[in-house]
């Protein structure tokens, strides 16, 4: 399936929740595509394409949505695969960066030993919005020596600003589909 094609087969499978988490924002809920094997499928491959694109060596994905399709990448492209964690949720020596979300701020940690220099990690999730998760990914990589070879979202949401974001931050940006507000 091409690009275009690809979009419109998971947009119609994206649930919206209208006025969730908080008024006036609409969710777009990725649990849908989980739940349809065709489109997991889809989604799985288009991603794994896109690692061997960026010549990817290391799959990272973000807490938690995004654990469920950077597992199944980096099975499918057989890479290593690095978990990006909300603080506190990892056992070993960790690195951390505080970063700011939608409504508030956060703070995301890697193992002192997720990736090495020479690594290029592609960095996976389900929706850029604000793109300050994924901007805060790639700054934790970056500071074991790590390259950035892109990241890879399901969704884009580009009237909040977040890939416009990683991509002044000279990242790669890889979406498969995106939402306008209105939609």
């Amino acid at each position: 399936m091409n690009p275009t094609e690809l979009a419109a087969f998971l947009k119609v499978r994206v649930r919206t929740v209208r006025d969730w988490p908080h008024p006036k924002v609409n969710f777009r809920d990725v649990t849908t595509l989980f739940g349809d094997p065709d489109a997991l499928r889809a989604i799985i491959g288009a991603v794994a394409a896109e690692a061997t694109r960026v010549r990817a060596n290391r799959i990272a994905a973000v807490d938690a949505r995004g654990f469920v399709l950077g597992g199944a990448v980096a099975y499918e492209t057989h890479l290593p695969f690095t978990l990006v964690r909300k603080k506190g949720k990892l056992p070993y020596k960790t690195i951390a960066v505080d970063y700011a979300l939608e409504y508030g701020s956060a703070t995301i940690e890697i193992h002192a030993d997720a990736a090495v220099p020479g690594d290029r990690v592609l960095i996976v999730d389900d929706l850029i919005a604000t793109g300050g998760t994924l901007l805060a990914a790639a700054k934790l990589f970056r500071s074991v020596g790590a390259e950035v070879a892109g990241v890879a979202a399901v969704i884009d949401l580009p009237q909040l600003g977040g890939s416009a974001a990683l991509r002044a931050a000279n990242l790669n940006v890889h979406t498969l589909c995106a939402f306008s507000e209105d939609e």
